[in-house]
């Protein structure tokens, strides 16, 4: 469905951010890409939607493939009219629309009737949104402001969704509620998902294959399963040691890392 091919992106024909990433997202299913702040997740998802134009990046090197579509170099809204959002880290709702007008922007690319189809979808997903349809999204708790930044982006009915963090600065009940709708989306909708997430636990829980970026390259892959199996992994990212006891904060913080990823 979504393939990112060896790709290299630089910012300001100078700054290399990007170095050699290949991801590949299957048809109805959910990857995940895990690494530390600053290793590239964020840019990997704006070369994807097209957005890296607007911040004086671009891609170099490689392809990104939608389908049998090279979509690398097209604007954000053409990319989006062929089936792919993105919804960004931090939720970013228009906060003096109401949520259905927050939704109804979402839809611009459809037809008054697609939209109105569109936005009853979205309330049987998540009819916390409905309740609140003439709330000012500003107003909205953080919880329903990430339902309703995942509603809009399912507006313009696309193929695959990149979902940038969507569990930060959330209750780990509101995560579960969310993940949950999320999983029952790419079953039911026949959704793919790209999930950058820093909660690995809860990400490597709910994804079917994952990947771990550390300085702008991919250094680790395979089915979650196997990934949270991983010493490694369980020890850099879930805070667990050998044993599968959780390491404390002392020896997390003035641990050396061991550099195994390509053993």
């Amino acid at each position: 469905m979504l393939s990112i091919n060896n790709i290299e992106v630089v910012y300001d024909r100078v700054i290399l951010v990007l170095k050699g990433v290949s991801i590949e997202v299957r048809e109805g299913s959910i990857t995940t890409l895990l690494g530390a702040n600053g290793a590239g997740k964020t840019t990997t998802l704006k070369a994807i939607s097209g957005v890296l134009r607007s911040e004086r990046g671009e891609v170099t090197k490689g392809s990104v493939q939608l389908a049998d579509k090279r979509i690398d170099g097209m604007r954000a809204h053409d990319v989006t009219r062929l089936g792919l959002v993105q919804v960004f880290e931090g939720r970013r709702v228009f906060q003096h629309l109401t949520t259905e007008e927050n939704l109804v922007a979402g839809g611009h690319v459809m037809d008054g009737t697609a939209v109105k189809q569109g936005i009853d979808m979205v309330y049987s997903y998540f009819p916390r949104l409905k309740e609140r349809r003439q709330q000012l999204s500003g107003y909205l708790s953080g919880g329903e402001q990430q339902m309703l930044a995942i509603g809009r982006a399912l507006m313009s009915r696309p193929r695959v969704v990149l979902l940038d963090e969507p569990s930060l600065g959330l209750a780990p009940m509101l995560v579960e509620e969310i993940f949950g709708i999320v999983n029952r989306l790419v079953k039911q909708e026949k959704l793919s998902v790209l999930l950058v997430e820093q909660n690995a636990s809860m990400a490597l829980t709910v994804a079917d294959h994952g990947y771990v970026m550390e300085n702008g390259r991919i250094v680790l892959e395979g089915p979650a399963g196997k990934l949270r199996d991983n010493s490694d992994i369980k020890e850099f990212y879930l805070g667990l040691n050998e044993g599968g006891a959780r390491k404390s904060y002392h020896d997390t913080k003035h641990y050396k890392r061991r550099k195994r990823w390509l053993s």
